[in-house]
């Protein structure tokens, strides 16, 4: 499989006619994040907004929540320059501080398996409160994804696999979520995944 270029045409191919994510849909996204934050009280200082792309959870923080500190970074050169961001590829760039929110949008299922497990391990790291992921899973990319308007040069995982991953520093709460162990919060059976 050829690696993905994250270059202006990918962003004019998947950001431009009909993108899979607006600003509009991440901003509902974003306040649904930071809302369960709050509801746990788990406070959002800072975030780490890791492929950030167009930068739409930075600008819902800098527009709604400004005294939140955001960093933003992109392995892309490109989204960088246009958009903002710190150059960082999360597979071998280990943030030395942590963060109260992190963000993991659309990065995973590029990596390689071994990427993708060094990225959860970095990620879990800078991760002091929640974490919220989206990555399709093989079912995700079989059954449920517009495969005309999503890049399919992807590692297809199963959901399995993620979550025996991702369960090793987090506990799933759903919706994406995940709270770090290190918070040792306590949640209702039916608000969290089963071990």
């Amino acid at each position: 499989m050829a690696r993905t270029v994250f270059d202006d045409d990918y962003y004019r191919r998947f950001y431009s006619n009909k993108p899979v994510h607006t600003k509009r849909k991440i901003a509902q996204l974003a306040q649904a994040v930071d809302s369960f934050c709050q509801w746990w009280d788990l406070p959002v200082r800072s975030v780490l907004d890791v492929g950030a792309g167009p930068g739409y959870w930075r600008d819902w923080y800098k527009e709604n929540r400004p005294r939140v500190t955001v960093h933003s970074t992109d392995v892309s050169e490109h989204a960088c320059k246009k958009f903002g961001h710190e150059l960082r590829d999360i597979t071998s760039w280990r943030p030395e501080r942590t963060y109260d929110l992190v963000i993991c949008h659309g990065v995973l299922h590029y990596l390689t398996d071994a990427g993708a497990k060094t990225a959860i391990e970095h990620l879990a790291a800078a991760c002091r409160g929640v974490l919220y992921v989206e990555a399709p899973t093989t079912h995700d990319l079989e059954h449920v994804v517009d495969k005309r308007t999503t890049d399919m040069n992807v590692h297809a995982r199963s959901a399995q696999w993620y979550r025996k991953n991702l369960g090793q520093y987090f506990v799933q709460v759903g919706a994406g979520m995940w709270v770090s162990r290190k918070v040792g919060l306590a949640l209702y059976d039916l608000e969290r995944a089963k071990d």
